[in-house]
C-alpha cells in the first residue's frame, strides 16, 4: 500500500498533537509538511526527536499562504485542519480550496486524538478565545485544594521556541518561566496558576506530559487554549461561553464541539451582557446539548491601587489572543480604566512599525484605544516595552493575566488588573464538584 501524502494545517499546537497521536509511526500516511498561521513566529522545522523514525530529517513547517503551492508540488492526498477559533465560513473556504486542488479535507475528532488517563480529569474549554477559561480553571483548582486534593494543571500547547527543548515542560516557579524562555502568551496562562502554588505542565508531546503529571496529581485539570477541545478524555467537561458574543456557540469551530460535549456550560460576563443575548445562548445550548447544566457567572475586575488610576492619563495593554484572533475589541484593562475613571490615551502615535502592521491584520481593532500584548519572541517583547516607555502617560494599565512589569523594564508606574470567576446563581462549581 502506498502511503497517502498529508499536509497538516496548524498554528503550533493542535497540529503537533494530531501528528503525535495519529500520524507518527503510522506507515499508511506520509506527512509532507505542516503549515502555520495566526502567529508571527519565524521559520521552523518539526524536529526528528519528535517526528519519529519515519522522518529522519524532521518535517518542514511553511506559512499557510503556501497551501496551494504545496498541494500541487507534493501531490498531497489529504489536508488536515488542526487549529482553532475559526468561523464556519473560514473553515469551509479552506475546505473548498483544498478540494478544488484534488485533496481530501480532514478534521480529526476526539476518538482519534484524545489521550486516556489513570487519574480523574476535568477539562475546561471554551466557545471562543477570551471567554474566561483561566479564571474558571483557577476556581476549580481552589475548590479541589480546599478538599485536600493535589491538583496539577496541564495547559494547551504554546510551543513557540525550540521544539526539541519543549517536549515536556514543568512549571513550578517563576524561575521556570525564564528557564523555558516563555513568551508573553505563555506567561499569561502559567503565571496565575503559579501564584496559587499550582504545578503546570505543557509542551509538545502530551502522552509524555500526561504520564509525568499523573505521577504527582490526585486530579488533573486540562486548561484549554483558544476554543480547542480537550486533548484528554474527561470525567467532567466544562465549557465557558461568552455572554458578550451570542451565537458564537453555534458558528465557530471547534467551539461548538465543546458546547456539544460539555457536562457544564458557564455563561461568563453575564452581568455586563444584555438579557436578550444571554437568552440566545441558552436557547442555542438547549438545542445542541439539552443535558448540560448551565451556570451564569461574571468576572469582575480589580486592581490593588485604584487611586493610581483615578483621573490619570493611562495607556491600556490587553491580553493579546483575546484581542487578535479572539476578535474582542477590549478586555479587562479597558474595563478597569473605565471603572476607575482613567483618561484613556490613544496609543496610535506610539506604535512601532511592527505593531502597526500586526494590528492592521485585525480590522475590529481599528480606532480602539488599546494595545494587544504581543510577545512571541524577545524582539517583539522589546517592541512592546518601547511603546510603553515612549507613551506620554501617568500610568500603564496591564489587562493581561501576566504582570508585564515583572519582566519588561518599564519607565513609568503600572497597575496589574486581576479578575476572578464569580457564579451568580444557586448552581455553582462547588456544588458541581461536591460529588466528583
Amino acid at each position: 500500500m502506498v502511503a497517502r501524502r498529508v499536509l497538516i494545517l496548524g498554528a503550533a499546537g493542535r497540529d503537533f498533537h494530531n501528528f503525535n497521536t495519529f500520524f507518527r509511526d503510522n506507515k499508511n500516511y506520509r506527512v509532507i509538511a505542516f503549515t502555520m498561521t495566526q502567529l508571527p513566529v519565524g521559520k521552523r522545522t518539526y524536529p526528528k526527536i519528535l517526528a519519529g523514525n519515519l522522518y529522519p530529517k524532521g518535517i518542514p513547517i511553511y506559512p499557510e499562504s503556501k497551501i496551494s503551492e504545496l498541494i500541487k508540488k507534493h501531490r498531497i492526498d489529504i489536508c488536515v485542519l488542526a487549529y482553532s477559533d475559526l468561523t464556519y465560513d473560514y473553515v469551509m473556504r479552506i475546505a473548498a480550496k483544498v478540494n478544488s486542488l484534488g485533496a481530501d479535507f480532514w478534521l480529526l475528532g476526539p476518538k482519534s486524538t484524545m489521550l486516556k488517563s489513570k487519574k480523574p480529569i476535568i477539562s475546561v474549554c471554551a466557545i471562543r478565545t477570551g471567554c474566561g477559561k483561566s479564571q474558571t480553571s483557577r476556581k476549580i483548582v481552589k475548590i479541589l485544594k480546599e478538599k485536600g486534593r493535589k491538583v496539577v494543571v496541564i495547559r494547551h500547547p504554546m510551543p513557540y521556541g525550540d521544539l526539541s527543548k519543549q517536549i515536556v515542560q514543568r512549571f513550578a516557579s517563576y524561575e521556570d518561566l525564564e528557564k523555558y524562555k516563555c513568551t508573553i502568551e505563555e506567561r499569561e496562562d502559567y503565571e496565575p496558576h503559579l501564584e496559587m502554588g499550582t504545578i503546570v505542565y505543557a509542551g509538545v508531546d502530551y502522552k509524555k506530559i500526561l504520564k509525568e503529571a499523573e505521577k504527582e496529581a490526585d486530579v488533573i485539570i486540562w486548561d484549554g487554549g483558544n476554543n480547542d477541545f480537550s486533548f484528554i478524555k474527561s470525567d467532567l467537561y466544562i465549557t465557558v461561553a461568552d455572554a458578550l458574543r451570542p451565537g458564537h456557540e453555534i458558528s465557530y469551530y471547534p467551539g461548538e464541539i465543546n458546547a456539544r460535549m460539555a457536562d457544564v456550560i458557564i455563561i461568563n460576563k453575564a452581568k455586563t451582557a444584555k438579557p436578550s443575548d444571554i437568552k440566545i445562548i441558552e436557547q442555542n445550548i438547549k438545542k445542541i446539548n439539552h443535558k448540560a447544566r448551565i451556570i451564569k457567572a461574571s468576572s469582575p475586575v480589580s486592581v490593588d491601587n485604584p487611586n493610581l488610576i483615578q483621573g490619570k492619563k493611562a495607556l491600556v495593554i490587553e491580553d493579546g489572543p483575546t484581542l487578535t484572533h479572539g476578535e474582542m475589541s477590549y478586555g479587562a484593562g479597558m474595563l478597569a480604566a473605565k471603572k476607575y475613571k482613567a483618561k484613556i490615551v490613544n496609543p496610535k502615535n506610539y506604535l512601532t512599525s511592527f505593531y502597526k502592521k500586526y494590528v492592521a491584520r485585525y480590522p475590529h481593532l481599528k480606532g480602539q484605544k488599546i494595545i494587544p500584548a504581543i510577545g512571541y519572541s524577545k524582539s517583539q517583547m522589546r517592541e512592546l516595552q518601547k511603546i510603553i516607555n515612549k507613551a506620554e502617560v501617568d500610568i500603564v494599565i496591564l489587562g493581561t493575566p501576566t504582570n508585564l512589569s515583572r519582566f519588561l523594564k518599564l519607565n513609568k508606574p503600572a497597575v496589574h488588573v486581576k479578575y476572578k470567576l464569580r457564579e451568580l446563581g444557586r448552581l455553582n462549581l462547588k456544588r458541581i464538584l461536591r460529588n466528583f
